[in-house]
């Protein structure tokens, strides 16, 4: 017979109760429609009021995990036929995919006509082909404001924007050593950190992001010397203006941290807006940026541009020991859009779906949802106490729809 295993939590055993139901019916060991022992069995068992028993059911039946029965008993709910053959992932940032597939026939096209084309079957440098660096520059040109972007002698290109991020923490601190972030940040860095051994100290965030004061904090308590920051912040979807820039960009140089700025949502960021950090401080700035949320995550295609010094030679060492170089085709492609005007044409495209459909999230969700900073962002936030984010997820899964799931904080 099932017997629940739970956390206690100050008086809170009833949600251990709901947990052990919740878990147990994601790894299978509940099925729909398989019985629960009585209440008063249970209660018995693990030397527990029928009260609380008794209210842990309850609360399980309110969040879909169960179904009542008078006289019968309770049953693991069942997920409705529709719902086991329909599955909605929110997991993932991912653009609209119409907008690049209209250009992707001409972009091979446009490749096989290429003179160099056997270069793109060839080794490139572990840097990048020329053309391919050039292009990023271009890139970080159209999608922030007034700013020209790094010398595309500086930049590098990466397989995608997570290899970018890899590159640019070891190459900015040892393995093992403290790394500042927002106490809320991309799910990505906490995979990378669990790889390279890194210890995120968090920093609070306000409704631009990042506070200078809590960076400064961090950094003394801590003994941090480098802060992963998003302009643009995931999952908040809050967007750092120029003064809060700048007041980063000074505590960063008062205590000589240097900076990792995840930049790859500034294609949704306002026209005319701030530019990067990068541009405040390239003294001390690793900056990142890409196409994945714009044109085609699957081109892995971004650019990173580090700070002046030896890095840039460290990362260039590290591509070469991993990867020796990176692949031809997905940049060439987006250097191939990104010459002709496709990638612009792209993009706007993609900014008019995002302003759609955060008109559409916000008629639905309404007050529970936290408005963008702009209107064209690939995500929203919904802010809320953990316990209840969980028990929406678990209900989310259940009925074959899949957010992104609750973070605990740093």
């Amino acid at each position: 017979m099932w017997t629940p295993w739970w956390v206690e939590t100050e008086n809170l055993r009833y949600e251990g109760i709901v947990k052990a139901i919740a878990e147990d019916i994601g790894n299978g060991r509940l099925q729909p429609g398989e019985r629960l022992p009585p209440q008063r069995d249970v209660a018995f068992r693990l030397g527990l009021a029928l009260g609380t028993v008794t209210r842990a059911y309850a609360e399980a039946e309110r969040r879909g995990l169960l179904i009542a029965q008078v006289g019968r008993g309770s049953f693991i709910a069942e997920i409705p036929a529709l719902e086991q053959e329909r599955r909605i992932d929110f997991s993932h940032n991912l653009p609209p995919a119409a907008p690049a597939r209209a250009y992707f026939a001409g972009a091979f096209s446009q490749l096989r006509r290429r003179s160099d084309l056997l270069d793109e079957l060839n080794y490139g440098p572990p840097e990048g082909w020329e053309r391919d660096r050039r292009a990023g520059q271009a890139w970080i040109a159209m999608v922030t404001s007034g700013w020209e972007g790094p010398d595309w002698r500086k930049i590098i290109c990466c397989v995608g924007a997570q290899q970018a991020m890899l590159f640019a923490v070891e190459a900015a601190t040892p393995r093992g050593s403290p790394l500042i972030a927002e106490e809320g940040t991309f799910w990505g860095l906490h995979d990378l950190v669990s790889y390279t051994g890194h210890r995120l100290v968090p920093a609070a965030l306000d409704h631009e992001g990042l506070r200078p004061d809590a960076l400064e904090q961090a950094a003394r308590t801590s003994g941090a010397r480098v802060a992963y920051i998003l302009p643009f912040q995931n999952p908040t979807a809050r967007v750092m203006s120029l003064e809060r820039r700048n007041a980063i960009v000074e505590v960063a140089r008062r205590l000589d941290l240097l900076l990792i700025e995840d930049d790859l949502y500034s294609a949704f960021g306002a026209d005319g807006g701030p530019p990067p950090i990068a541009a405040l401080a390239p003294e001390r700035t690793f900056y990142i940026n890409g196409v994945s949320k714009v044109l085609a995550p699957g081109l892995r295609t971004a650019y990173l541009a580090p700070p002046p010094g030896d890095s840039h030679q460290r990362i260039v060492t590290a591509i070469r020991a991993t990867m020796y170089c990176p692949p031809n085709l997905g940049a060439g492609i987006v250097s191939q859009w990104i010459k002709d005007g496709a990638a612009e044409e792209i993009r706007l495209a993609v900014k008019a779906e995002m302003r759609a459909r955060v008109a559409m999230a916000q008629d639905i969700l309404g007050a529970r949802m936290e408005p963008p900073s702009t209107g064209e962002s690939l995500h929203v936030w919904l802010p809320m106490p953990t316990a209840d984010a969980e028990a929406i997820t678990r209900r989310a899964l259940r009925r074959r729809v899949e957010p992104t799931p609750p973070k605990a904080p740093l």
